[in-house]
């Protein structure tokens, strides 16, 4: 055993399998494997143990509880038949590759996200791999993978997941995980695995049965919350620690994406995710290899990043919603549901100075105050997107950003987010502006959850006045219609926005002051008029960007920052696909300006410091 959390589940090393397993309440409990059934120990904490000799790597068990029930392991690391069938030994020996990589901070990251079954014709790590290369040259340097932790059925968001551990087989099962992970390596790209520790899914769900995992003191969306401060939370807290450092010792992830934390309940002076940060670090400074983690938080609270010993919880980002919200309704118009409480030119203004629009002020939709102050937060530990699985998904009919705005607005959209000073989140295709809806599918095995399902998923929309069929989540085309098609980067309008976002992720690595939380920034809006005007420096680095989000052309008159500025991008550009620019190549601060900018136009403007009229 290694110090820190106490090793769960199964683990075969040198020729010996070890089993471990808590159920405090049983009186008794055996490992049922190949015919053969081995008494396990009990210690002081529930923990039942037993070490067997001719127990190899494929080899199925169950634990045998009470004499009564016969159930999968809960840490498992692969459920050949699925989320009812027996469990298998796994051997985590791997000739890794990527022994000169260290890890990635986060504030480094521009992150792609993508569903495994949804990023291929065949739905695998392996042809998640054949990919990478593009990645690479689009200028992505992290992978954000959502879960891929065992569910019912052959198809899944992943979210649905009940053995936290266990790598799904129909992506291609541990040893393949780690394949992918290595390539990813290789090409100096970062891993981040989505993690889902706030609940796990109804169907093949059977901790309760070993031990008092689920709390009734508090209710989630989702099913029953996980028992993280009550009696015997202690051992459910090392699961799932157990489980983090797993991902990041057998498989080499790098950064795990903590889903939902707001259903995360937890009164304890030591919150779990504050432990969980701890264990984190202690893994970093003890492997050498930088590990992080970043939180899905819809509670806009700046503790989440800050420091334990500042009353944090010591994640290292946070996602905002309300960059993607304050942005979404500019461009779409849209102001239903949770985008009630934006539309305005001062929300994405505020957003871009301080990353969260609701710091304490009203919230229209929630009927309350929401939030709280970003005051002295780093630009760095927001992360922030146009586009990702849960504002596309959780669409009635999964519509993407491409299907709902202009082409001209598609770039605009992308000059904001990879120039705005948080680390910024691609979702896949989102680069070629894939026109393929992106929709919420499961296949849950029991017909009566499936029916549940399928009537959760109308009621869900009502807030937002959507009206008519919504996909069945379990039918096999509502996953099949999700697929993206990759060969639309390759070809007309697609390659033409595809090579947008490489002109715009090379300017970002090329301009120091356009890094992730380099330097400071200004940001102005008018109101009326639809413009935001921005500049951001660092030393003699120095942009300024403006953009139109309206769709008639504007001329106004603005002061400009001092000195000479060269344009070195311009969405409307005819080698952009647009119709013109009509904004200089060149632009005199110290004369201000009478400018004119086309609709959803956006242009940058980099600093002339040599004064010799070009850039580099």
């Amino acid at each position: 055993m290694r110090g820190g959390p106490l090793r769960i589940g199964a683990e075969y090393i040198g020729g010996l399998s070890s089993f471990v397993v808590w159920a405090p309440f049983s009186g008794s409990v055996s490992l049922k494997t190949d015919g053969t059934e081995y008494p396990m120990e009990k210690d002081d904490l529930g923990y039942w143990k037993v070490t067997a000799e001719h127990v190899s790597p494929g080899a199925t068990y169950l634990y045998h509880l009470d004499g009564s029930l016969e159930r999968p392991d809960p840490a498992s690391s692969f459920q050949p038949y699925g989320v009812h069938g027996a469990s298998q030994v796994v051997d985590h020996a791997y000739p890794w590759h990527d022994g000169e990589w260290s890890g990635l901070p986060v504030k480094d990251m521009v992150i792609y996200e993508l569903h495994v079954g949804t990023f291929s014709p065949e739905g695998t790590f392996g042809a998640v791999i054949e990919r990478l290369d593009d990645l690479t040259a689009l200028g992505v340097n992290a992978v954000e993978l959502m879960p891929v932790a065992q569910c019912p059925g052959t198809r899944a968001w992943g979210y649905e997941g009940v053995y936290p551990f266990a790598v799904q087989g129909f992506y291609g099962g541990p040893h393949e995980f780690k394949k992918l992970v290595d390539a990813c390596h290789e090409r100096a790209l970062a891993v981040i695995l989505d993690v889902v520790y706030n609940h796990l899914g109804p169907e093949g769900n059977y901790l309760s049965d070993f031990g008092p995992y689920f709390s009734d003191r508090y209710r989630t969306p989702w099913g029953q919350a996980v028992n993280f401060d009550g009696p015997y939370s202690d051992e459910v807290r090392n699961f799932f620690i157990e489980n983090a450092l797993s991902w990041f010792e057998r498989y080499h992830v790098d950064a795990l994406r903590l889903d939902a934390i707001h259903g995360i309940f937890d009164q304890s002076a030591t919150p779990f995710l504050a432990e969980l940060a701890q264990a984190a670090g202690r893994f970093s400074a003890e492997s050498g290899r930088l590990v992080s983690l970043v939180a899905e938080s819809d509670l806009n609270d700046a503790r989440v990043t800050k420091p334990f010993d500042a009353c944090g919880l010591g994640m290292d980002g946070q996602w905002s919603d309300d960059f993607h919200h304050a942005l979404h309704t500019l461009l779409t118009g849209e102001k239903a549901g949770y985008y009630a409480d934006f539309g305005h030119v001062a929300d994405l203004v505020t957003a871009l100075r301080e990353g969260f629009v609701y710091q304490g002020r009203y919230s229209a939709y929630r009927k309350r105050r929401h939030g709280n102050a970003t005051a002295g937060m780093p630009a760095e530990k927001f992360i922030v997107f146009c586009q990702n699985h849960d504002q596309v998904g959780n669409r009635k009919t999964g519509e993407r950003l491409a299907t709902l705005v202009s082409f001209e607005a598609l770039k605009l959209a992308a000059g904001v987010l990879l120039t705005a000073p948080y680390v910024p989140l691609l979702f896949m295709g989102e680069e070629y502006g894939e026109d393929n809806p992106f929709l919420y599918f499961v296949d849950h095995l029991d017909p009566e959850l499936a029916r549940a399902v399928r009537e959760g998923r109308r009621k869900e929309f009502k807030a937002f006045g959507w009206v008519g069929d919504v996909p069945d989540p379990g039918a096999a085309d509502t996953f099949t219609a999700s697929k993206i098609e990759w060969e639309k980067r390759f070809r007309g309008t697609g390659k033409i926005l595809c090579d947008y976002y490489r002109r715009l992720l090379s300017l970002r690595r090329e301009v120091e002051c356009l890094a992730s939380g380099n330097g400071r920034m200004e940001v102005h809006g008018l109101e009326a008029e639809k413009l935001v005007v921005a500049r951001r420096w660092q030393g003699d680095s120095a942009v300024f960007w403006l953009c139109n989000l309206d769709g008639a052309p504007k001329r106004f008159s603005a002061p400009l920052p001092e000195g000479g500025w060269i344009k070195v991008l311009d969405s409307r550009d005819k080698m952009w696909g647009g119709p013109g620019g009509t904004l200089p190549d060149r632009l005199d601060g110290a004369a201000g300006a009478d400018l004119s900018i086309g609709g959803y136009g956006f242009a940058l403007f980099i600093a002339d410091t040599q004064g010799t009229g070009s850039w580099q």
